[in-house]
Order: structure tokens, then sequence, then C-alpha cells
């Protein structure tokens, strides 16, 4: 049986992933592609419970490298029992965010550095890398603003507009040095947004 693919969607908070990726399943579903959705954290029972205390604002002790390995910890949880056997099966995986984002909300945002960071999510995750990672580039308080106005955010989103900046700097430095990272204009409309993933979705498939 031939593999599925495994596309990660990043960004800043508020970014539209959720939107991007009902799009892209849209879009595959037509060409004979059997979806399955997940995110980070969580994805699985015990995933989704290393969430809730990961982004509990009750939390606001947790220490930075405390915050790395519950992440890392959810992560390996997910690719376990989740992404690899949905890729393994055949199916395609659509994920909100996957190492990447710890790279740059914990190793940059957090200043626990990129390099240390990356260490343990490579133990996390063995060898499982996704097939397309798309960054959805917009300005990160645009983002957050529309976020908050939802729901009020969660600890990460409640954290001061500098280290959300700090966070989109840190992406654009990944990006700099990762090529599999496809930079996507988030800030036109949903059909502009989607024509530009279009292309990178027919270059992997």
């Amino acid at each position: 049986m031939e593999k599925g693919l495994f596309i990660v969607l990043e960004g800043p908070d508020g970014s539209g992933k959720s939107t991007v990726a009902k799009q892209i399943a849209a879009y595959l579903m037509q060409k004979g592609h059997h979806i399955v959705f997940s995110r980070e954290p969580g994805g699985t029972p015990i995933s989704e419970k290393i969430r809730d205390i990961v982004l509990d604002c009750k939390h606001s002790e947790m220490a930075p490298e405390t915050e790395a390995l519950l992440y890392a910890a959810s992560r390996a949880q997910h690719v376990a029992e989740k992404i690899r056997p949905v890729i393994l099966s055949g199916k395609t995986l659509i994920c909100e965010r996957f190492y990447h984002s710890s790279l740059v909300y914990q190793g940059i945002g957090r200043k626990l550095g990129v390099d240390r960071v990356l260490a343990i999510n490579q133990f996390a995750i063995g060898d499982t890398y996704p097939d397309l990672v798309l960054f959805l580039d917009i300005d990160p308080e645009v983002a957050l603003d529309r976020k908050t106005i939802i729901d009020g955010g969660d600890r990460l989103e409640q954290e001061h507009v500098s280290f959300h900046r700090s966070v989109y700097e840190g992406y654009k430095q990944l990006i700099h040095i990762s090529p599999e990272i496809k930079v996507i204009d988030a800030s036109g409309s949903q059909e502009e947004v989607f024509n530009h993933i279009r292309i990178e979705l027919e270059r992997i498939l």
C-alpha cells in the first residue's frame, strides 16, 4: 500500500489554519484522498490531556523547560498513535502545527534555543516528517486580534504581543534555513490564499 500524505499548517495564532485545513481537505477529496484532521498539541486522548495542562491559563508558573517537554511528550504520543498509522494506511493527514511550532515558540519565544528544542523533538517524532509544511504569513498582531476576539485566548495566546512578535520573527529565521517550509501570504481573501496553496499541493501530488 502506498503511503499517504502528511501536510502541516504553521503560522501565528489566528492566521486561519482551521479554515485552510478544510479547504485543502475539500480539494484533495475531489482527487480521491481520504482525509484525517488533527492538531497540536493534541490529536489523541493522551495528547489532548497534555494540551489541557500546557495551555491552561491558570498555569502561569510553568517553566519554559516544562512547557517544551510537555509539547514534545504530546507530539510523541500523537505520532505513535495517530500520525504514523494514518500515513501508513494510505490516508492523508492534515495537521495544525507540528514540531516547527516548538522550535519557534519554545526555542526562540521562550529563549531555550532552537537546537535544544529540536533535539527533544527529533526524539519524539523519529523518522516521521511532513511531505508539505505551509506557513500562513500574516502580521501576528492582526492574527492574534482575530483569535482573542473569538474565545479570549489560551495561556500562550494571552502572552504579551512582544512574545508573539518574537515568535513571528522566529518563524522567519526558521524559514530561511528550512526549504521544506512554503510561505503563503495569508493577508488576502480566502480564495487568493488558497490559489497559492493549490500550487504547492499540486507540486507534491
